[in-house]
C-alpha cells in the first residue's frame, strides 16, 4: 500500500468515528419520546408466615464445678396492697398554759393551732381541733377521729 492509500483509509476511519459519535450526542439531546412501558397488573397474595418454633432448655442436672444440683427459682408471691387511709392533714398543735377564773372555776387552755394562738376551754372546736380535757402539764384533744395528747411547751 502506498502512503496516500493509508492516509485515505485512516482519514475514513476518523471521519467514521467522529460521524458515531457526534450521531450519539445528537440522539441525546433530542430523544424520541420512549414508548411508556406496560404496567401489567398482577393480583398480591402475601404469603403465609410461619410461626417460630420456641424451645426451653431444661438444666437440671449437677454443676460440674461445685458438684450441687440446681436449686428450682421460687414463685415471687404477690404483694397484696391495701387502700391507704384517710389521713388527717399534720396539725401543729402547742400548749403554751391556762389561766383559771377564780369566781367560775373555769379554765381557759392556750392553744396555739398552726401558728395562731386560740383561747380554749373545755369541748371548744377550732380548725376541726376540740379540746377535750386539761390539767396543768397536758390538754387532751380530738384531731378529726384521732386523740391526741399535748404537753406543756415553755
Amino acid at each position: 500500500m502506498k502512503k496516500q492509500t493509508k492516509t485515505y483509509v485512516l482519514l475514513g476511519l476518523v471521519a467514521l468515528i467522529w460521524g458515531l459519535i457526534g450521531f450519539r450526542i445528537l440522539g441525546a439531546l433530542s430523544p424520541q419520546p420512549a414508548a411508556a412501558p406496560e404496567v401489567s397488573t398482577s393480583s398480591f397474595s402475601p404469603t403465609s408466615v410461619k410461626e417460630r418454633d420456641t424451645f426451653s432448655i431444661v438444666a437440671n442436672y449437677r454443676d460440674p464445678f461445685l458438684g450441687t444440683l440446681a436449686t428450682k427459682a421460687k414463685k415471687k408471691i404477690p404483694v397484696r396492697r391495701t387502700a391507704p387511709k384517710e389521713t388527717v392533714p399534720a396539725v401543729d398543735i402547742r400548749y403554751t398554759g391556762f389561766i383559771t377564773d377564780k369566781n367560775t372555776r373555769q379554765k381557759v387552755f392556750f392553744l396555739s393551732i398552726n401558728g395562731q394562738q386560740h383561747l380554749m376551754s373545755a369541748k371548744d372546736k377550732i380548725e376541726n381541733v376540740t379540746l377535750l380535757s386539761g390539767t396543768r402539764n397536758t390538754v387532751r384533744v380530738r384531731i378529726g377521729n384521732k386523740l391526741r395528747t399535748v404537753t406543756l411547751t415553755q
